[in-house]
């Protein structure tokens, strides 16, 4: 479930304590894309099975690439195109059991197998999209689904300042 042995085994527990470490982490540092590179990072760090984890900025109409951990993605991708773009169009979290399967998918990364896009809003309006990665089909559960999405309500006003 979790990479670090540090944390608790209950899923529950693990993501409230994830939360509260990026709190401390961003809630202090005032320049944004500083920001983002954490958050990236510490996902990375808390997630087990995951190959990729990043923001894509909505800027002009299209999503272009943030910070990321993970092999090298795709820089731009167009409004409605994709896992990423669809959330940004429908303005809701797509969480992909097999993205092999999703119409329209952007293979940046052959070993990705699963995807969840959770948008970032200022108010109402996405300015980005957190995306995550797995090679395993089926990695991300309703739960998960859940406390990222509370991960990400958390966080967004430290990404926007």
């Amino acid at each position: 479930m979790f990479s670090k042995n540090v944390y608790p085994s209950d899923k529950k527990a693990a993501y409230e304590m994830l939360i509260k470490q990026a709190v401390a982490l961003l809630e202090d540092e005032p320049d944004g894309l500083a920001n983002y590179a954490n958050a990236s990072s510490l996902l990375s760090q808390f997630l087990s099975e995951v190959n990729w984890v990043g923001f894509y900025f909505f800027k002009n109409g299209e999503l272009v690439l943030g910070p990321f951990q993970g092999l090298p993605a795709c820089t731009r991708i167009p409004l409605g195109k994709g896992v990423c773009g669809t959330a940004v169009l429908e303005n809701k979290t797509m969480r992909i059991a097999d993205v092999h399967a999703f119409p329209g998918h952007i293979a940046c990364d052959a070993a990705s197998n699963s995807e969840i896009v959770i948008p970032v809003r200022k108010e109402d309006d996405v300015i980005a999209v957190l995306d995550i990665d797995s090679p395993v089909k089926n990695r991300f559960s309703n739960e998960d689904q859940f406390y990222l999405e509370e991960f990400v309500q958390t966080i967004a006003p430290f990404l926007v300042k």
